[in-house]
């Protein structure tokens, strides 16, 4: 079959790919009628897992139209996490320095995204001082926080400041909310991904103390740690981490084996990490033997396994 490209593993692609017996896996076949960003999100984990996939069993194992699965190609296309080939897509094999911006990031592992935080949120006790590092996972764990009294909240993300704000402006007419929460936001230099680093933020960290730090990544393996492809970042994320007495680790299962340009903590710095059911066994075993505390989101008895582990960037 033509028009297949390499991904970057060592192998070509070819039309045999994905003939073996499993279809395209468990992760879209038991998905019927889903809303578009679902749907995308399935297909990207797919694509990533399996190194490509064909148009034709996107249709069949999604039981939508060819027209539909072409759009959401090109939706995935767009945002530069996919590129389309002769009859299908494959992954875009990223370089360790490239930074994805907050909106590509937002639209992917949605679901996950929210198992994570609803259950890093029960991680916050009323009245401490927590630190929200950027990102689309904190920014998700920031709307389930916003009912926890009395916190005091220091964040370098103008998008997680914003929830809590919004919260705020939600109960002007009626009084002040009972507990609301008290936002900190670090001055500094803004990024790609909608993140204030810099000079000016670091300083305004290194002079507070957190109970707790939740913190989203680019990238985490155990021979690098946690990564950022953003040097001004890493430098930042370093702050956060130094002045935090618990460092809590929020990623889905993608960031597992991802390495970006800068490692800026080590993984027996981080108390726990927070991820989602698709964590592969194999990563659940390594986690488990080098943190103190590995906390699955939304884990049923049919995903306990870790179907989907991945090392794609999200």
């Amino acid at each position: 079959m033509t028009g297949w490209v390499s991904v970057g593993r060592g192998a070509d692609v070819s039309g045999e790919l994905f003939d073996d017996g499993e279809g395209v896996g468990p992760a879209v076949n038991d998905h019927q009628n889903l809303l578009a960003e679902q749907r995308r999100a399935l297909i990207l984990d797919e694509v990533r897992r399996r190194g490509g996939v064909r148009v034709n069993e996107l249709t069949r194992k999604l039981n939508v139209s060819d027209m539909t699965v072409r759009r959401d190609l090109d939706a995935l296309a767009r945002q530069g996490v996919i590129e389309k080939v002769h009859g299908g897509a494959v992954p875009v094999a990223e370089a360790t320095a490239h930074e994805p911006g907050f909106e590509a990031k937002s639209a992917l592992e949605l679901s996950a995204k929210q198992d994570i935080a609803r259950e890093a949120a029960r991680m916050a006790v009323p009245g401490s001082a927590i630190a929200l590092a950027g990102g689309t996972t904190a920014y998700a764990l920031a709307q389930q926080l916003v009912d926890v009294p009395e916190l005091t909240v220091v964040t370098n993300s103008v998008q997680v400041a914003d929830v809590f704000h919004a919260a705020q402006r939600s109960t002007a007419g009626s009084g002040p909310r009972p507990g609301a929460a008290t936002v900190v936001l670090t001055g500094g230099v803004r990024t790609l991904s909608d993140t204030l680093v810099g000079p000016v933020a670091d300083a305004a960290i290194r002079s507070l103390h957190f109970d707790v730090l939740f913190i989203g990544v680019h990238g985490i393996s155990v021979e690098a740690g946690l990564s950022t492809p953003n040097l001004a970042e890493a430098e930042t994320n370093r702050q956060f981490v130094h002045s935090a007495r618990r460092v809590v680790v929020i990623a889905d299962h993608t960031k597992w084996g991802t390495v970006g340009l800068s490692s800026f903590a080590t993984l027996d710095q981080v108390d726990s990490l927070v991820t989602d059911a698709g964590l592969s066994r194999e990563a659940r075993e390594e986690m488990t033997e080098q943190l103190p505390d590995l906390v699955v989101a939304g884990e049923t008895p049919d995903n306990s396994g870790g179907d989907n582990g991945g090392t794609a960037d999200i």
